[in-house]
């Protein structure tokens, strides 16, 4: 991907942090850069097939590939996770925009994708992502939450979400998970992804990607799948718009993904 110096002063930030993003930027544009290896930055959006894409692209980096699920002390409340998550996100974009990560091929996770976005200032990067209808996300997360729940290592919001013993539509429509796309993106607009693969056409996708962005044909993975069938959670029309509208920022976020495709393809 190829980043210019002025979108990253439109980087929202923290008072005390922006200057510092633009002296980096100054300061490496002054040098010869060393020739470096293209680095894929694979953003793991929950519920959408990251699983299976990590056992895809676990075959073919092998030892090259790199794991970022660092998540925050469970119990940080959840309005604190969500502040801390952007400071720490700059405070490593800005560290990592020092670092070679020789030796690694792929850096796939949980994590917001402007954590390595200044890394283009050295490197060569791809970011990709996965994504899925938002009604559909939000479905499937909270029966795998509620199926797949351990004390002692489930997130603080899962283990609150089964002592509270939430419904479903105090899970769709509640603030902690509302918009979840637009808050992993924040920073980070749309079009900075190199590729945006659309779970409800993962097969095809899958393929595309393997063709054009790894030179080399993938065999489909299915891990970690819910029980939702193909086609998709039976939910009440009402209830479906009543969720939509809610997330209205992922809905649209959702349809530009869409139109991305349907021009790619």
């Amino acid at each position: 991907m190829k980043v210019q110096e002025e979108l990253f002063i439109k980087i929202p930030t923290f008072n005390g942090l922006i200057q510092k993003i633009k002296v980096v930027l100054k300061k490496d544009s002054g040098h010869t850069k060393k020739h470096f290896s293209e680095i894929l930055i694979s953003l793991h959006l929950p519920k959408t097939g990251g699983i299976s894409f990590l056992a895809c692209i676990e075959q073919h980096f092998e030892d090259s590939l790199l794991k970022d699920y660092y998540s925050l002390p469970k119990k940080t409340p959840e309005n604190i996770r969500k502040y801390l998550r952007k400071k720490t996100s700059l405070h490593s974009s800005l560290s990592n925009a020092k670092k070679n990560f020789n030796g690694i091929g792929c850096i796939h996770g949980h994590f917001l994708p402007l954590k390595y976005l200044l890394l283009a200032s050295k490197r060569s990067l791809k970011f990709v992502t996965w994504m899925r209808n938002p009604v559909e996300r939000l479905v499937s997360h909270y029966f795998y939450w509620k199926s797949n729940f351990e004390p002692n290592s489930s997130p603080g919001l899962q283990s609150k979400m089964i002592k509270e013993e939430w419904s479903l539509k105090r899970f769709c429509l509640g603030p902690e998970v509302r918009n979840i796309y637009t808050q992993y993106l924040w920073g980070f607009p749309l079009e900075y992804f190199d590729f945006i693969g659309i779970t409800e056409f993962y097969e095809e996708d899958l393929q595309y990607f393997g063709k054009h962005f790894l030179n080399t044909s993938l065999e489909v993975q299915k891990l970690n799948v819910g029980n939702e069938g193909n086609g998709g959670y039976k939910i009440d029309p009402s209830f479906r718009k009543e969720i939509e509208t809610f997330h209205a920022k992922d809905m649209e976020l959702y349809q530009r993904a869409l139109e991305m495709r349907q021009k790619r393809i």
